[in-house]
């Protein structure tokens, strides 16, 4: 699942790298391919790829998905599957080795936290490859260790390292996987191979927590036909500023302890990215010319989007393309808005931010939230993806998965739960309500644990409009992502 060229056609594949690595079972390369599209374009992937001789034990033990080819009478296949070749790779981070392969060097490191996190190097750490990835390939040893293998390569430093170990050796949030130790390939510009952090034990991530506490609260909501959902003022900001009322309370039960927990540790993320006074970390003004830049992005995901849209609206389904028609007589409203809010002058800083925070960026352990993958939008380039940015872009990401969530579940997105239409009808105006307070309770959190950070507007009016502009930034981006 992580190769994205799916949809193109491969005109051709060349090997840049082929890293040899021994093992237990033998040698291995971590192969680095570039792939040429006939479109034009081409990309770099990481495949770790072995030989098994036929018959053997090791070809006989290896699951479907990791064989490649069959050749030589044997098969290739990708080693992360192999145990040994696992702790191998776990072994060139522990020594700290370097590799010569092709026209680079593949460089192991580890930050100052690894002893503590790996433990005696004598203690074996029994490895097993995670289900739970797509776009990358998770090895996860023991109790102690993850490993994430980045399938598809860019040149330049990984944001998800970059800032990690930034937090790590800071050490002013503790809510992260800290960073171990990384494997880096360097051919004149160096690219991220894989990321070791610490292990967090959890119960999953925030987005299935949610969902499965919403759908037990509508569950509920059924059996009382003639309860009326908590409004709301016409400002989520508004609604941030006051307690929770006795009724949004009881909707929410304890998940309103959640958002507000949520909240804080966003804020302190917020906090800890912007203490950095490294060229790369240290937080900068926001500038005409860099709000120019962010309105011409805003304004053609809104282009793309309403044009897609535009050309979708007859394969919807009929009882959708009113709906669709109504949105797209407000397209003009949209950019009228996104102009509005930065067209002006904002006094703010921009820092290093998430850059793709939802809530399935989250782990919940039962009790505290990580946050997990600084990688930014994994659609954008590399480069893009370690620029500076406006702390409520962050903010926005969260609130609208958290408007997400409800509908999700009204939607049978929650295991094991499934409404009829008319259960669907009664409950969508507490979707609404949900969605309204649980927000509400996050950025009130949020609000109250950054104070009068300098990266956040001065005035609540320009609070609110930036706001607004990312909120409507993030909406019009995930129609594009729904219509396809």
């Amino acid at each position: 699942r992580w190769f994205s060229g799916k949809a193109r056609t491969v005109a051709e594949t060349q090997v840049q790298a082929a890293i040899p690595l021994d093992y237990t079972g033998g040698r291995a390369f971590l192969t680095l391919l570039r792939v040429a599209y006939a479109d034009g374009g081409a990309e770099t992937y990481v495949l770790p790829l072995a030989h098994a001789e036929a018959g053997s034990l090791a070809q006989t033990a290896l699951p479907e998905h990791a064989l490649v080819a069959h050749v030589g009478g044997g098969t290739l296949f990708d080693p992360i599957y192999a145990p040994d070749f696992c702790a191998a790779l776990l072994d060139l981070i522990a020594h700290q080795k370097h590799v010569a392969a092709g026209d680079g060097m593949l460089i192991a490191s580890t930050t100052s936290a690894f002893p503590e996190l790996r433990g005696p190097l004598d203690q074996p750490l029994a490895p097993k490859v995670s289900t739970a990835e797509q776009s990358n390939s998770s090895i996860i040893f023991g109790d102690r260790l993850i490993m994430k293998l980045f399938r598809r390569l860019e040149p330049g430093l990984n944001p998800d390292l970059e800032i990690g170990a930034f937090l790590t050796e800071a050490g002013n949030f503790a809510n992260i996987p800290p960073v171990a130790g990384a494997l880096e390939y360097d051919a004149g510009t160096r690219m991220t191979l894989a990321l070791l952090q610490g292990f967090v034990p959890n119960r999953g991530d925030a987005w299935y927590y949610t969902l499965d506490t919403i759908a037990a609260t509508f569950t509920g909501l059924l059996a009382e036909p003639n309860a009326t959902p908590p409004g709301g003022a016409a400002a989520l900001l508004d609604d941030s500023a006051r307690d929770l009322p006795d009724a949004a309370a009881r909707l929410l039960g304890n998940y309103a302890d959640s958002a507000a927990l949520l909240g804080r540790r966003t804020g302190e993320m917020h906090l800890a990215l912007a203490s950095g006074s490294a060229p790369n970390f240290a937080p900068e003004p926001f500038t005409p010319a860099f709000q120019a830049a962010v309105l011409r992005s805003m304004e053609s995901r809104a282009q793309q989007s309403f044009d897609l849209l535009r050309s979708s609206v007859a394969n919807l389904p009929a009882a959708l393309q009113a709906d669709a028609q109504r949105v797209l007589e407000h397209e003009g409203d949209v950019v009228a808005r996104l102009r509005a809010a930065l067209d002006q002058p904002i006094d703010a800083q921009r820092t290093r931010i998430h850059g793709d925070y939802h809530l399935g960026q989250v782990l919940y352990t039962g009790s505290d939230f990580f946050i997990i993958d600084f990688e930014g939008e994994p659609a954008r380039p590399l480069d893009q993806r370690r620029e500076k940015g406006a702390a409520l872009q962050d903010v926005a990401g969260m609130l609208r998965s958290l408007h997400y969530a409800p509908y999700a579940v009204l939607f049978g997105q929650a295991p094991g739960v499934a409404f009829d239409e008319g259960q669907r009808a009664a409950l969508e105006p507490w979707a609404r309500a949900w969605h309204r307070w649980a927000g509400a309770a996050f950025l009130r959190s949020y609000l109250a644990t950054v104070g009068d950070a300098p990266f956040l507007p001065r005035t609540r009016v320009a609070l609110h409009t930036l706001l607004e502009a990312y909120l409507l930034d993030k909406a019009v981006y995930e129609l594009r992502y729904e219509l396809n």
